[in-house]
């Protein structure tokens, strides 16, 4: 039966007694819960990081315990109160990173063993796509996906190198990585990075305004649109991952398959985000060509009669160059605003418990 190894990284303030007990009862459940694999469970006490700390900074500690331990997945209880958004959390998972934080502080005092126990369970549970975390009731179709999730978390790729292996990556974990992604919500990817959308607006905003621009646009085809188009969310996405080093390198050959997958689902989010970002700002800027440019002027700026597939045209090159426009503002955000809108995590309101 194929394995998933699962790290408990444990804070010093719990004895290793207690984190061994805990490892040991989180083993048996697991195997009740999804007995489709072996599981083993593997204790590591470490701080994770010195307060004050950022949440993704956690994240990204936790991540690079679970590749250096070549684990499949990794839980971290820390005595760190987790935040976000102005909300104290008891747990925090992110299905991109394999990695899920629960808060000590967070348990409160009554039935505190119990409480971890159960939230380093259903941490897990998000950890794999299981939208009911193991309970009875799950429907048959999420079962199945769960399933083959954590066949795909214990399956092993041949590790030859080139674009032959990162074929075999994404055909052997096609589902994985498609849960992957869409567990980052990649359209709100905009939405919350403020800066981006106001810095393409302003881009386009001045574009739209310049006659070189109608008369570079009234000469595009439509191959050449779409290159440019293509060009532009490229862009855009290589200046969001590399200025904000959302790419991962692998510090081992025997994890180089957990980061080709993590590569591949942050660049299938990003381009996925930048493309919402690109046709928002298309119809934006259709609208507005539309509403501000008299069809009278364009026609004198282009000396001939004009029609809608210039206003077209005109609003598609805006948005090209709004978009890149767009991606140098994004160098104005936090690493750590990009990295929260890169990769949605699934919280958990201690409150709710």
């Amino acid at each position: 039966m194929a394995a998933v190894k699962l790290g408990l990284i444990v804070s010093p303030a719990i004895d290793q007694v207690a984190a061994d007990e805990l490892a040991a009862d989180l083993g048996a459940a697991l195997a009740e819960r999804y007995p489709e694999v072996e599981w083993e469970p593997e204790v590591l006490t470490d701080p994770l990081a010195e307060p004050p700390v950022h949440l993704t900074e956690l994240v990204s500690a936790a991540r690079s315990l679970l590749l250096d331990a070549d684990w499949d997945l990794a839980v971290a209880i820390t005595e760190l109160p987790l935040r976000l958004a102005h909300r104290t959390l008891l747990s925090h998972a992110s299905r991109t990173h394999g990695v899920a934080l629960v808060s000590l502080p967070a348990l409160g005092v009554l039935r505190r063993r119990r409480r971890l126990y159960d939230a380093a369970a259903d941490a897990v549970g998000t950890l794999v796509g299981d939208p009911e975390d193991g309970r009875a009731g799950r429907p048959v179709g999420a079962g199945l996906g769960v399933q083959r999730r954590l066949a795909e978390l214990a399956g092993d790729v041949e590790n030859d190198g080139g674009v032959a292996y990162v074929a075999r990556v994404i055909s052997g974990n096609l589902r994985l990585l498609v849960g992957m992604v869409g567990a980052n919500h990649p359209w709100r990817l905009v939405g919350r990075l403020w800066r981006v959308m106001l810095a393409a607006v302003a881009a386009v905003a001045f574009v739209m305004i310049q006659i070189e621009v109608w008369k570079i646009a009234a000469t595009l085809g439509p191959l050449r649109l779409a290159i440019a188009g293509l060009a532009s969310i490229a862009a855009a996405s290589v200046t969001l991952i590399a200025g904000h080093r959302l790419w991962e390198r692998a510090p081992a050959a025997r994890v180089r398959e957990q980061v080709t997958l993590f590569n591949l689902a942050t660049t299938a989010t990003v381009v996925f985000g930048v493309t919402v970002l690109y046709l928002s700002v298309f119809l934006a800027s259709l609208l507005g060509a539309l509403l501000l440019i008299e069809s009278s002027l364009l026609s004198e700026a282009l000396g001939r009669d004009t029609d809608a597939w210039d206003y077209v045209r005109i609003a598609w090159l805006s948005s090209a160059l709004g978009t890149v426009g767009g991606a140098l503002g994004a160098t104005l955000e936090t690493d750590e605003a990009v990295r929260e809108a890169a990769y949605a995590h699934r919280p958990t309101n201690p409150r709710r418990r």
